[in-house]
């Protein structure tokens, strides 16, 4: 049976995979296991997204946890690492997300953060998964034992408050265009830029429920961008739906990914002495330029598998405090406990506003190199690992980039494809020698179909 429980939650088309009944289930069941953890009165808290179906979610989540005898802390629409932040202060027994992030609006999903405020173990997920397999043999508790609808926090304030206080410098002076793709970031990022001194242009902020990163938002950098252009801003914000991610764009309308975002960070870090270990924990999707940089800036490096999860286990293991993807979810751990966009959006306006210095500026930290990805659908995805001619046809790409470039082959974690990707100095030759590579996979591994992205 598939685990119920995916790298970043529970996800699915909301009322049809991911149903009011299947909610409710993970709410009573998250509760006798987080629960129990809790205090003497133990609660969650509980927060969303502007999708259309976060409302009948969290209804069947709160009625499940409610049943349980726990009680429950509704937060309305707040970013996920709001709720996350908001968790850990509050003296929560646990905290939940309803969000699907960047994904369309159909779909949704529902993560948990502990009551430490970082997400849970796979061993804490799979506890309630056996739970929910006994729910119906539970007695449940009656009269005053079931769970109440409770006051415990002020929560987007409080997270509001503890954004402002990250801040160093007065954002005066700067002029910042913001695309809160309709989404969790569409009030509280503007008027945090606000307070902080800044001039705020915002776009993509009337959420109706259905237009949540439809033509926006971080996976849509070029709107934006364009937006930057129009308005002559200095910098230029998109959020995704739950705000955990940032990808910026200078005054140019050039985009700045997170790559970029941890280089300037990272530089300024170490500058002021607050990059523990001179570490940056990235994972191995990272630009090779970005590789290079760290290098030339005396960056030590942790690479970790695709996946925020496994740059969070990397950076609590190690006591790192900088570290992210090139998707723009980055974490500042000593901040919070979850990548958060908006976060990220003042830590880096803060560095602008300190250096003096033009975003275009301060991203020529790094080139981006020519990066080549083609996915082919194979019948043994590990099957490369062990095949001679697969390993000498990398072997030979590698020797011909040198030290311009890398070859990263790997096998994806959801589907029968193995994912050649290749990055140099020369986009034709980068390309070119990702086609050699795939050719030879296909002829090993017996390919079915080849999709290039």
């Amino acid at each position: 049976m598939a685990r119920l429980f995916g790298t970043d939650g529970v996800r699915g088309i909301a009322n049809r995979e991911l149903t009011p009944e299947l909610a409710f289930r993970l709410g009573y069941a998250a509760a006798c296991v987080l629960g129990a953890r809790g205090t003497e009165a133990p609660f969650f808290v509980i927060g969303k997204d502007t999708r259309y179906s976060g409302d009948l979610l969290e209804a069947a989540l709160m009625a499940g946890v409610m049943t349980a005898g726990v009680n429950v802390c509704p937060l309305g629409v707040i970013p996920t690492p709001g709720v996350a932040y908001v968790t850990r202060i509050s003296g929560a027994a646990a905290g939940v997300m309803i969000s699907a992030s960047h994904n369309p609006m159909e779909d949704n999903g529902i993560k948990f953060f502990g009551a430490d405020g970082f997400k849970l173990f796979d061993a804490v997920e799979d506890e309630i998964e056996a739970q929910m397999a006994q729910l119906d043999e539970c007695e449940r508790p009656m009269g005053s034992g079931v769970g109440r609808v409770v006051e415990k926090t002020q929560g987007i304030a409080e997270y509001a408050a503890f954004l402002h206080d990250t801040v160093r410098h007065s954002l005066a002076g700067l002029k910042v265009a913001v695309d809160a793709a309709h989404g969790a970031a569409y009030e509280l990022a503007a008027r945090v830029l606000a307070d902080l001194g800044a001039d705020v242009q915002l776009f993509a902020a009337e959420p109706d429920g259905t237009n949540i990163n439809v033509t926006c938002g971080s996976t849509h950098p070029a709107h934006i961008a364009q937006r930057v252009r129009e308005c002559g801003a200095d910098v230029g914000l998109a959020f995704d739906g739950d705000a955990d991610r940032l990808i910026a764009v200078d005054e140019r309308g050039n985009i700045v990914d997170g790559d970029r975002v941890m280089l300037i960070c990272a530089k300024d870090m170490t500058r002021r002495g607050t990059l523990f270990g001179q570490t940056v924990v990235t994972t191995v999707m990272s630009n090779y330029g970005f590789v290079k940089a760290a290098r030339e800036l005396e960056l030590e490096l942790v690479r970790t598998a695709v996946g925020d999860r496994y740059v969070m286990e990397a950076m609590r293991d190690g006591g790192y405090v900088l570290g992210g993807e090139q998707s723009g979810h980055v974490i500042f751990l000593q901040y919070n406990t979850t990548g958060d966009g908006i976060l990220t959006a003042l830590q880096l306006l803060d560095v602008v506003a300190g250096s003096g210095k033009k975003l275009s500026e301060l991203a020529d930290v790094m080139r981006s190199y020519p990066q080549v990805l083609i996915n082919v659908r194979v019948k043994d995805k590990t099957a490369w690992l062990r095949n001679e001619a697969i390993g000498q046809a990398i072997k030979a790409v590698e020797e011909k980039l040198a030290d311009e470039g890398r070859v990263l082959v790997r096998e994806s974690g959801t589907e029968s494809i193995v994912r050649v990707m290749v990055e140099g100095a020369v986009e034709e030759d980068v390309r070119r020698y990702a086609e050699d590579i795939v050719a030879v996979v296909r002829q090993e591994l017996g390919a079915e179909r080849q999709a290039t992205c």
